[in-house]
């Protein structure tokens, strides 16, 4: 129940760095992996490199297959500093192998970019990519060793991907209900049903395309708060920025908005004065923040723990213009830099600032919650939208009009995870996020048959596939056995006879 051919392709677009043809030059560069020792360096080639490699691989993917399936285990990872991480999340898992062999190093991160892209690319199914990546892996280095082309065999699994990536797609279910959302959430929080049902009731209330974050609660059991708040897909521009792990947090900061790049630190000394004076974070979001203006904020940053933090403004044109009035009217602040002039950065006085209870930056998208606008002016605004919704026919306008009015009217789902140690609700977190990706992309793309049976269906539409040469079958042999992997790894965590599982449900 997650994206499965979003999991697929890159799985298999990754590994091919290794079977096909950017893998001449990747190969030589693992050919000639250089671990130094002064100026000594270490060199291995061929079938060698090759074989330390796959150990890497099979190292890191029998600990994040271990994981797969409801009856999948736990996983304890050592921690540098306090108490030891329990997960059941794969890309976790994935990310915490480091070996001491420098060439089987190299095969376990090259798996590793696979989970990691698959995270990112589909929000879950991260153990599932592993898996198909090791069998793809395993086969592939085999194949290569014996004589065969890798470039060939390249061409034959992305065409065997192309082709099972169209039948998964025409097996696809909608998710249409409430009673569906929570199934979908329940399965992926391994079977914890609270969960499901705290995800399912979270969408209710904001909507599908609403904004729904996971945070620590304060109490044993967990919670949804709807709170007024909006998301755009921006992020830091820099990570010097940074205050929390790979995250920006604030709390009750002032919000500077331009519609103008800033390149001088003169346009923004008035406004770090008044918001040193008045000891509040500043966020500042703007067309772009670089030269003198971003040196002097990172020099700050880093010398005095100067609470600041630059944003990208989201979109482009007339959208990023009204995107940027919208969030100005949540925040109750302005917009500098309009095409009018009218309002000055030099020129800046308190109330020009945007104000918000919470502000969490990523790098990709920045939150803001709590802001401090007028209701009576953010209630016109909304309507103001609607309005523009009725009058416009084109469908792109009104999908970007449909995206500020979620923005401005939905709020933000914060899910409040609760438990007696932090380790528990660490573990539970996890769970959550995973169960929250995996529940968005089926109420966007849809569900298939779980259990690894849907990639076991597929195997029997390869046989439709003309292969040009031998190696493009190889390729597509590689991609038919790889298929059987999901299933099984569910299976035998399971402790069921996986062969036998498995052929009964292909």
């Amino acid at each position: 129940m997650y994206r499965v051919s979003r999991i697929l392709r890159t799985a298999t677009h990754h590994l091919s760095r290794v079977n096909g043809t950017q893998t001449t030059s990747a190969i030589s560069a693992s050919h000639m992996h250089e671990s130094r020792r002064g100026t000594a360096k270490d060199i291995k080639f061929g079938a060698d490199a090759r074989s330390q490699m796959l150990q890497g691989v099979d190292i890191l993917a029998d600990a994040v297959a271990v994981t797969m399936g409801p009856k999948g285990r736990n996983v304890i990872i050592e921690q540098s500093w306090g108490s030891p991480k329990i997960t059941k999340d794969g890309v976790t898992v994935a990310k915490a192998v480091e070996l001491k062999d420098k060439f089987q190093n190299i095969g376990a991160k090259l798996v590793q970019d696979v989970a990691n892209n698959t995270n990112e690319e589909a929000g879950d199914g991260t153990t599932t990519a592993t898996v198909l990546a090791r069998a793809i892996a395993k086969e592939g280095f085999e194949k290569i060793s014996k004589g065969a082309n890798p470039i060939e065999i390249r061409r034959g699994v992305m065409s065997a991907v192309e082709h099972v990536v169209d039948k998964l797609k025409s097996f696809s279910k909608p998710v249409t209900t409430p009673e569906e959302i929570s199934q979908v959430a329940t399965i992926s929080a391994n079977g914890d049903r609270k969960i499901g049902d705290l995800i399912s009731d979270a969408m209710k209330k904001v909507g599908r395309d609403g904004v729904l974050t996971v945070k620590d609660g304060k109490t044993l059991s967990d919670e949804l708060e709807v709170i007024e708040g909006m998301k755009f897909d921006r992020g830091y521009i820099s990570p010097y920025f940074l205050t929390k792990g790979n995250k920006v947090e604030f709390q009750d900061a002032l919000l500077l908005i331009t519609e103008k790049k800033i390149s001088t630190a003169q346009s923004l000394i008035p406004a770090l004065e008044m918001a040193v004076n008045q000891r509040k974070p500043l966020i500042i979001i703007a067309e772009d923040l670089d030269g003198d203006a971003l040196t002097t904020l990172i020099i700050n940053k880093i010398k005095i723990n100067l609470q600041v933090a630059a944003v990208k403004a989201p979109g482009f044109g007339d959208n990023r213009k009204n995107t940027l009035h919208d969030i100005a009217i949540a925040t109750g602040g302005i917009v500098f830099g309009d095409d009018a002039n009218i309002h000055k950065l030099e020129e800046i006085q308190h109330n020009d600032f945007g104000q918000i209870g919470e502000v969490t930056i990523t790098k990709d998208d920045t939150l803001l919650l709590k802001g401090k606008g007028n209701k009576a002016e953010i209630d016109k605004r909304v309507q103001q939208i609607r309005e523009d919704i009725e009058n416009t026919n084109s469908e792109y306008e009104k999908e970007k009009f449909q995206e500020r009015l979620a923005r401005l009217s939905s709020g933000v789902a914060v899910l409040k995870i609760g438990g007696s140690s932090e380790l528990e609700v660490n573990e539970k977190k996890d769970r959550v996020t995973d169960a929250l990706n995996a529940t968005r992309a089926a109420v966007e793309e849809g569900i298939v048959p779980g259990g690894g049976v849907a990639v076991l269906r597929c195997i029997k539409y390869l046989d439709d596939l003309k292969p040009d040469n031998e190696d493009q079958k190889i390729g597509i042999e590689l991609v038919r056995k790889a298929l059987k992997q999901p299933c099984m790894q569910i299976v035998q965590n399971a402790g069921v006879d996986a062969s036998v599982c498995c052929q009964q449900n292909s």
